[in-house]
């Protein structure tokens, strides 16, 4: 590392963009592979989105609400996550619709056709303000690069959008005002990426064209050398150099932004289930809830030997699990009614009065309760839940967002929590991670406990015992570990299939000079 990025000592550090050519193209997990190669290097480096769309999201310590890919990036960086490094984050109510997050704390509800450019006077009044968060995330953008030596920002979706291009802030805008260089990631594995790195580039204005640097080709099965040909003749029809092609790599289990890498009947990630420490394995269902949030709860539970997960959406998938999971979920009193459509209300409740195990996760915590009390986020006013927990709820205007430390089974547990609802907790055999249990259902408001290794093995224990499994949890799954290993993968890929030399150069020195138009340009 020469000059710049071993001298941030109040000077900018360098930045890179990593833009896709779509959504899912792999921009969170190539940015937090090239967060952990620099970090292994000796660089600060940090990550960052400017505005983000996602339902997976996390707290961090000082009470911020971002998303969790951006955790999971800080985290390759070995760095404590801030809202800094996602000053917009935008959590789909429905179709239309979304919670706006500004530095953490949510601001209002707002319409797509409102936050991208509305014509009703209110909606209006916020696209011009939407305008101003340029502004803001400039800045913080700008404080990140002043305190460490690298930033690698991830953009969203593709910078080729061009009806949105007026107003955005996160692909190109950001690019641009902050004078970043940009590279270009593709999924070939879809097919056609030569296509999609040409018209992406095809597609932008001079301006933004000359901050393209180079592509990525991302997920990549056989013989690079077949791909080489295509890669010259890509570079002689764009003038710009193919930075890596990265092969395709199974069950790297990283944390998604915007949805399941799998089908609902899939496993969890494309994980390997590992053979029992036990005599049996243990079935975990989840119910595949509508607007389903922090999915990555159960993560986890499909890290440990023998337990097999699958996310379901019929009631005679839940016949054969030992653990039913009701998740997370921005639309709890939407996910409340397709449960009761689809009949898996009536199965949850034919389990619990068999004994048999469920576990409730905030949203899904608040629907095992009695009575359901919103005004707030579907403004349904009072909805009987299912009655299998004695809890009542009542959704709050302000959201409650906390890093809570406690014990629970006998084992320090660590969560954290994001939710309207404050649930009252009027009785039960005994107090779960500030919720509480009845019989075989347990309930909390806590996200990410089961990743406490202790108590995620007593949990197992407890819920193998009520199934009349043979299961027995591994004593040496540490979770945390095999997240680790999973970053230094990721780390793996940029070092070995990645032109580091050329990335470190854009990062160092900025955007290369002379960088040719490639016609017709936006229109």
């Amino acid at each position: 590392m020469n000059g710049r990025l071993k001298a941030a000592g109040g000077a900018v550090g360098g930045g890179l963009l990593v833009a896709g050519t779509t959504s899912d193209a792999g921009k969170s997990v190539v940015t937090a592979g090239i967060c952990r190669w620099l970090v292994r290097q000796g660089v600060r480096v940090a990550p960052f989105k400017a505005q983000n769309m996602s339902l997976n999201s996390f707290v961090t310590r000082e009470g911020a609400e971002i998303g969790r890919a951006q955790a999971m990036q800080a985290a390759a960086a070995r760095v404590e996550p801030t809202a800094l490094m996602n000053p917009v984050l935008l959590k789909p109510g429905s179709d239309r619709s979304s919670q706006v997050v500004l530095l953490g704390k949510p601001v209002g509800e707002l319409s797509a056709r409102g936050y991208f450019g509305g014509t009703s006077q209110g909606e209006a009044q916020y696209a011009g303000r939407r305008e101003q968060l340029l502004g803001t995330v400039t800045d913080c953008l700008q404080e990140l690069r002043r305190t460490h030596d690298a930033v690698i920002c991830e953009g969203a979706g593709s910078p080729a959008e061009i009806n949105l291009r007026r107003t955005d802030i996160v692909n190109m805008g950001l690019a641009r005002a902050a004078r970043i260089p940009a590279v270009v990631v593709g999924d070939i594995d879809r097919g056609g990426v030569f296509a999609s790195f040409f018209g992406t580039t095809a597609l932008l204005s001079k301006e933004d064209q000359a901050l393209v640097a180079g592509y990525l080709v991302n997920k990549f099965r056989g013989d690079v050398t077949l791909l080489e040909p295509g890669l010259e003749m890509l570079r002689g029809l764009t003038g710009r150099q193919t930075l890596g092609v990265l092969p395709f790599a199974h069950g790297l289990g990283i944390d998604e932004e915007d949805g399941l890498r799998v089908s609902l009947r899939g496993a969890v990630r494309e994980s390997v289930v590992a053979p029992p420490h036990g005599a049996d394995v243990l079935r975990v269902a989840v119910c595949a809830v509508p607007l389903m949030s922090n999915f990555t709860d159960v993560d986890a539970l499909a890290a440990e030997p023998g337990v097999v997960v699958r996310f379901v959406d019929r009631p005679e998938e839940l016949a054969d699990a030992d653990l039913v999971v009701l998740p997370g979920t921005r639309g709890t009193v939407r996910a409340l009614a397709w449960l009761r459509e689809r009949g898996l209300a009536d199965a949850i409740a034919r389990r619990a009065a068999g004994g048999r195990p469920v576990l409730g996760i905030c949203g899904g915590f608040q629907m095992l309760g009695e009575r359901i009390e919103d005004e707030v986020e579907s403004k349904a006013g009072v909805v009987d839940g299912l009655g299998l927990l004695p809890v009542r709820v009542r959704f709050a205007a302000e959201k409650t967002l906390a890093r809570p430390v406690g014990t629970a089974l006998g084992e320090p547990v660590e969560g954290y929590e994001i939710h309207h609802g404050v649930a009252e907790v009027t009785g039960g055999d005994e107090q779960f991670l500030d919720g509480c249990r009845t019989g075989s259902v347990w309930g909390t408001h806590w996200h990410g406990s089961l990743e406490s290794d202790g108590f995620r093995r007593a949990f197992l224990r407890r819920v193998a015992a009520d199934a009349g499994r043979a299961f027995v949890p591994a004593p040496d799954t540490r979770f945390g570990v095999l997240r680790e290993e999973q970053l230094d993968r990721l780390g793996d890929l940029i070092e070995e299939h990645a032109d580091t030399t050329g990335l470190l150069r854009l990062i160092e020195e900025g955007v290369p000079e002379g960088l040719p138009f490639v016609p017709p340009g936006a229109p």
